[in-house]
């Protein structure tokens, strides 16, 4: 803060020459302070995007993991020559589907075929056989595992032409492959077999 001389001159033009440099300074400290403010509130600003960032719903985190992801994409894009790609999409017509490998061959399957019936329910007619879609579940038996397998025929109605096809018996994870039995097995060996010594 300014303060005030103790011995202020007698003649009037000292006192306006003083009064004149005490203006300039306060407008100079007037442009610092406003200089200041405006410097205050651009670092609150940052501040707050900075909180937002690291604190908010999106953290660097997945900021990492999404450059991880594309650096792969990088190089698996460098590594498969240009138009194979491509190839592949017009020979099969549609995107390309992800598979899972089929269950191992050894193990014993249980089949258990779940057919809509002999008639329609519509109109009672005959049905024929279309196809049929078959479900592999693995489950756990004590001391072995074994494949079940869930057949469910898809049939038409030779008069009205309705398809009719028995629904999916319901399993502890949807379009999942294990079996309740395999589930309970993972569970207490994981939560509870190893307490004991």
């Amino acid at each position: 803060m300014l303060k005030a001389p103790s011995n202020l001159p007698s003649d009037v033009a000292e006192l306006q020459a003083l009064i004149a440099l005490q203006n300039e300074k306060l407008s100079i400290f007037a442009a610092e302070i406003q200089e200041r403010d405006y410097r205050i509130e651009k670092l609150k600003h940052e501040l707050a995007g900075l909180r937002r960032h690291r604190f908010g719903s999106r953290s660097e985190a997945l900021d990492q993991l999404e450059l991880t992801l594309e650096e792969e994409e990088i190089a698996r894009a460098a590594a498969t020559p240009p138009g194979e790609d491509d190839k592949a999409n017009q020979t099969n017509g549609e995107k390309r589907k992800p598979r899972r490998k089929p269950l191992p061959e050894h193990l014993h399957r249980n089949d258990q075929v779940l057919s809509p019936g002999e008639a329609c329910n519509a109109c009672g007619g005959s049905l024929k056989t279309l196809g049929e879609d078959v479900t592999e579940e693995l489950e756990y038996v004590p001391g072995r595992f074994v494949v079940n397998r869930i057949i469910r025929p898809r049939m038409a109605c030779s008069c009205c032409e309705q398809i009719c096809q028995a629904p999916l018996p319901s399993r502890p994870i949807e379009k999942g492959r294990p079996g309740p039995g395999l589930l309970a097995h993972v569970l207490v060996n994981k939560f509870s077999d190893h307490c004991v010594s």
